[in-house]
Formats: structure tokens, sequence, C-alpha cells
């Protein structure tokens, strides 16, 4: 049995969000992102005023993972911000696991509590931007019953660094 509990981030949270965020986006992207792309890109403060933002106005909604007092992911869910798309469909923003809790239940536990929020807010599909050479997101998703639609496929700006992302999307029924 899991030890891994899942309940809405507070403004307390912010700096671990921030920590566990840098960790893991350093970690995921590495080989990706050129390694001095990836030091610009390691500021927690930044990332830390983002989630404070995003907890204080609830946008997107903000979850953590937590195994015993101690925060080991998050995952940011809410409307999808791609136009053109039903007021029904959800987009997970953001979901992460601190690199020292990969493959140990987290981002299943994060999955389950976002699905079940996009569920209570009215939406029927979900999305997620996922870089094409992600191959452990890519799995993740993949393996949580997301598709991917290919012809979504485009260039984002991660680090300075273009990278081509696809979006994944599933039913939540």
């Amino acid at each position: 049995m899991s030890s891994i509990q899942v309940r809405p981030a507070t403004l307390r949270d912010a700096k671990a969000i921030a920590q566990v965020h840098t960790a893991a986006a350093l970690e995921a992207y590495r080989g990706l992102v050129p390694d001095d792309q990836l030091k610009a890109m390691s500021s927690v403060e930044k990332r830390q005023a983002y989630w404070r933002e995003a907890i204080e106005y609830c946008e997107p909604q903000v979850q953590v993972a937590v195994d015993g007092d101690k925060i080991v992911g998050f995952v940011g869910f809410d409307r999808s911000r791609d136009a053109k798309t039903r007021p029904t469909t959800g987009e997970i923003w953001a979901i992460y696991a601190a690199p020292t809790h990969w493959s140990q239940g987290v981002g299943v536990a994060l999955w389950d509590a976002a699905r079940d929020g996009l569920a209570e807010e009215g939406c029927t599909t979900v999305t997620a931007w996922v870089p094409l050479r992600n191959e452990r997101a890519l799995r993740f998703h993949e393996l949580a019953g997301f598709k991917r639609e290919m012809t979504t496929a485009k260039t984002a700006i991660i680090g300075g660094v273009k990278i081509e992302e696809v979006r994944l999307k599933r039913s939540l029924n």
C-alpha cells in the first residue's frame, strides 16, 4: 500500500512545488535541452512565484502528492487552454514527481486526483501536451489511457530551445 496522499495545494506549498518542478524538469529535459539552458531553467524562485499565483487564483487547480510530510509531486489542471476546444475539455497543465519518487505511484495518484477534479468540473475529456522526445512522460500518459493526436504536433520553446510537442487526449468516462 502506497503512503502517498494527495491534497489541494496551499500557498505554503509553493516553494516545495517549485523545488519538485525544478528537480523533475532538470532530470526530464536532460538530453533534450542543452545543459546551459537547463541551468538557466533552474530558478526555483521564478517557479515559486508562478505556483504561488496559480494556487492563490486556482488557475490551474493545484494538488500535491505528499509522502509523510514531504511534498513529492504535484499536478496542475483546469479547462483546456487550447483554442476551439469544447468547454467540457480539461487539460493537465503540469504533472511532475520528484525524481527520487519516480516509478513509485506518485504520478498515478496525481492523475487520479486530477481526473476526479476535472470530472467534478463537468469535463468529459482531458488533454496534455508532452514533448515528443520525453519518452517517460509519453509512456506515463499512454499507460493512463491517453492517445497521441499526431496532427497537433507543434514547436514549443522550453528553456529557450525549440521542442516538438504533441497533444495527448483521453475520455474521462
